[in-house]
Parts: structure tokens; C-alpha cells; sequence
């Protein structure tokens, strides 16, 4: 009994099975009960789930305000919607894998859920190994923090540039080693079907399978930037890594929901490129005025300024390109 109150990378243990137990519960939910079957999710029904994800994964901060206060509560709280904000450029690429592969809509759920599945087990490896090498080189926060402010600074110069998904390297590789079908079968990833050549009944992967590799690639590259933008708001693992996994939670009703209307916000780009500069200079501003952090509650507001303003003007931009509608002749 002991045992759940030893201390597990700043946190006592008991917490952090109270927190995986609850991750736990939602896959099992999501894949056995809501969704067992395969079927195409649409925008309501996505909205519904976007919402019952975000709903706990705010309510999951009273948990951390009973346990480690207000300051932390705050510091979850930024960490949360700033991965949650960065996650929406994940949608826009996930997308284009979607087409890319030609993956039907109604197994796009499934690619999504062992997608996920794959990026909790990621972050916690490469959170593990960033809170090791903070606690060790402190200054490694100012190595992250510059690194934001130049990623901030690349992507608002290329904000206008759209994402392309072609052939590239890893897919050819797949496609080399592997024997791959002509299209989906069902929702597969494996499939066992005579070869072409010698007619043998031999292991063919699906594009299903090609398409999961891409996304769990590319959220390995979306977390190059968010990983090191949480670890400037927070070094304790367990805020970080919490934040991060509740957030990523939501991305695959948040995908459903958002994919039909993503050019509504094609500006929000820009937001989250000031976002980045932000989150990067206010290590060096907090360091310049001799303060320990950032106070974490400006740090929320001026978070939720930004993005409210990226949502709003490119809302009222692509509203207003659209024109005024005109009656039917």
C-alpha cells in the first residue's frame, strides 16, 4: 500500500495511476462502446465528442488544483490549451494523409484511435527525456525557448504556404519492403491475399497502415515544437505530460469536426506562429526581470488573447470573401 505514495518523477505515484487509469477507461470506451462499429462520424456527432473531451479535460484541472494548487492549476490550464491550439495545424496535415491515401471515411476513425494510441506512448518518452535533461541542464529551458521564437518566427513567414504530402522517402521504403494492396480492405491494416507473382498466400499491408505511419510521423514532428513550448510554461512531467495527453485526446472528434471547414480558419496559422514567439520570449523576459516564471495567469490570459484574435479574423476574413449570399434565381 506504501507503495502508490512514492514519489514517481515529482508526483507521488497514486496520481499518476489515477490519471493513466482514466486514459485507460476513455480508449476502452471509445473504441468498445461509442464507436465498436465502423461508420462515417459526422460533424454533430464529432462536436458532441470534441466537447465531452474538453469538458474533462478541464475538469481534470480541479483535480490538479486540489492536489498541487492554484499556481499549478494555471500552469495546466496554458499547457493544455496551447497543445490543443497546436494540435489544429496536426488536423490540417491529417487531412491531406487522409487523401493522399485515399482512406474512406467511415475507417478513418479507427486509423485515428491507433494513431493516438501511438502518440501517447511517444510524448511520454520523449516528456521522460526532456524532464530529465531539465532537471539536469537547466539552461537547456533558454536552448528550447530560442528554438520556439526562430520556429514562430519561420512559420509566420510561411503561413501562406500550404502542406504537401507526396511519395517522399519513408513512404517509397514502406513500399519496398512491404507488399502493399491496390486500396483499403475494410478497416485492415494486414491482410493476407495470393501474390501477383507467384500466387502464394502471403502478409500484404493496406494504405490504412501506410496512412497511420504518416500521422504518427508527423505528430512526431508537430511534437518537436509543442514538447519543448510546454516545458517553458512548466518543468513538472506530470502537468506536461497530462496536458499534453488530454489535449491530443480530443484531436480525433476534433478532426471530424474541423475537416469540412478547415478554410474557415486559415489565419489561425499566423496566431499560432505569434503564440510560439510568445511562449519562447517570456523565458527571457521572465529571466531579464529577475523573475522566477512567468506569472502562469498572464501567461493564460495573453494565450487566450491570441488565439481568440487568429479565430476571429479568420473568421471574419473568410466570411468576407466569401461575399454577401445571393438569393436564388
Amino acid at each position: 500500500m506504501e507503495l502508490v505514495f512514492l514519489s514517481f518523477l515529482g508526483q507521488p505515484l497514486w496520481m499518476w495511476l489515477v490519471f493513466v487509469s482514466l486514459v485507460l477507461t476513455l480508449l476502452a470506451l471509445d473504441l468498445g462502446v461509442l464507436n465498436k462499429d465502423d461508420h462515417e462520424i459526422g460533424i454533430a456527432e464529432s462536436l458532441k465528442l470534441s466537447a465531452m473531451y474538453i469538458a474533462l479535460g478541464l475538469g481534470f484541472a480541479g483535480f490538479v488544483f486540489w492536489q498541487m494548487g492554484a499556481t499549478a492549476t494555471a500552469q495546466y490550464l496554458t499547457a493544455f490549451v496551447v497543445e490543443k491550439s497546436l494540435s489544429i495545424d496536426n488536423i490540417f496535415v491529417i487531412a491531406l494523409i487522409f487523401g493522399f491515401f485515399a482512406v474512406p471515411r467511415q475507417y478513418q476513425r479507427r486509423v485515428l484511435f491507433w494513431g493516438i494510441l501511438g502518440v501517447i506512448v511517444l510524448r511520454g518518452l520523449m516528456i521522460g527525456l526532456g524532464a530529465t535533461l531539465v532537471a539536469e541542464y537547466h539552461w537547456l529551458l533558454y536552448v528550447f525557448a530560442a528554438f520556439l521564437i526562430v520556429t514562430g518566427i519561420k512559420m509566420l513567414f510561411s503561413a501562406d504556404k500550404e502542406h504537401e504530402i507526396t511519395e517522399n522517402g519513408l513512404i517509397r521504403f514502406l513500399r519496398r519492403r512491404l507488399r502493399v494492396t491496390d486500396g483499403p480492405r475494410g478497416h485492415a491494416f494486414f491482410v493476407t491475399e495470393p501474390d501477383t507473382k507467384t500466387g502464394r498466400l502471403v502478409r500484404h499491408a493496406t494504405p490504412l497502415f501506410l496512412a497511420l505511419v504518416m500521422i504518427e510521423l508527423a505528430d512526431l514532428v508537430f511534437a518537436v515544437d509543442s514538447v519543448p513550448a510546454v516545458f517553458t510554461i512548466t518543468t513538472d512531467p506530470y502537468i506536461v505530460y497530462t496536458s499534453n495527453i488530454f489535449a491530443i485526446l480530443g484531436l480525433r472528434a476534433l478532426y471530424f469536426a474541423l475537416s469540412a471547414i478547415l478554410a474557415r480558419f486559415a489565419y489561425l496559422k499566423y496566431a499560432l506562429s505569434v503564440l510560439l514567439v510568445f511562449i519562447g520570449s517570456k523565458v527571457f523576459v521572465a529571466a531579464a526581470l529577475g523573475w522566477e516564471k512567468f506569472p502562469p495567469a498572464w501567461s493564460l490570459g495573453i494565450t487566450f488573447a491570441i488565439l481568440a484574435a487568429g479565430i476571429l479574423f479568420s473568421l471574419w476574413k473568410t466570411g468576407t470573401a466569401r461575399g454577401p449570399a445571393h438569393p436564388a434565381e
